[in-house]
């Protein structure tokens, strides 16, 4: 496997959103097309603020020219307990690879380099969504479930 590994800066931005909304209706299924416009211009101005604010990173594997696969970090200020006054928290989000490259290597690569940066930022829990697709790989990086339950309420 010959990669490249690039992190993506703002002038990507376009090219993540693009992939994030096909990873979406992989996920979800299809999207109408005004949704989409609206997804579209959100999503667009969700990364630039984010990015801008260091509170997002994200990374693309390119094979040749070609982007493969994608993967991001949302970073999360948690408030401190007896521990520590402060904590940084990631998650997950656009582990994605165009579907003709799959099972060769990239989302691991990508995985990776985000836990490597997670670590020089200081983020000391890093938590995502997996599909059952993905549970394998990141079950092999470490990711199990949480001591605690976790429960979410759906508003």
């Amino acid at each position: 496997m010959n990669i490249t590994l690039q992190k993506i800066g703002m002038e990507q931005i376009e090219l993540l959103t693009k992939y994030r909304m096909e990873y979406l209706e992989e996920m979800q299924g299809e999207l109408s097309p005004e949704y989409k416009a609206e997804l579209e211009k959100g999503l667009n101005e969700y990364f630039s603020e984010a990015m801008q604010g260091e509170r997002f990173f994200a990374y693309m594997a390119l094979q040749g020219e070609k982007v493969v696969s994608f993967g991001a970090m949302v970073i999360k200020k948690i408030p401190g307990d007896a521990n520590k006054p402060l904590y940084l928290e990631g998650d997950i989000l656009n582990m994605y690879t165009v579907p003709e490259e799959r099972r060769k290597g990239y989302s691991a690569v990508i995985l990776q380099e985000l836990i490597d940066e997670a670590g020089r930022r200081g983020i000391s829990k890093i938590s995502l969504h997996t599909s059952k697709d993905g549970e394998k790989l990141y079950r092999k990086f470490g990711f199990n479930e949480p001591h605690y339950p976790v429960l979410e309420l759906c508003l």
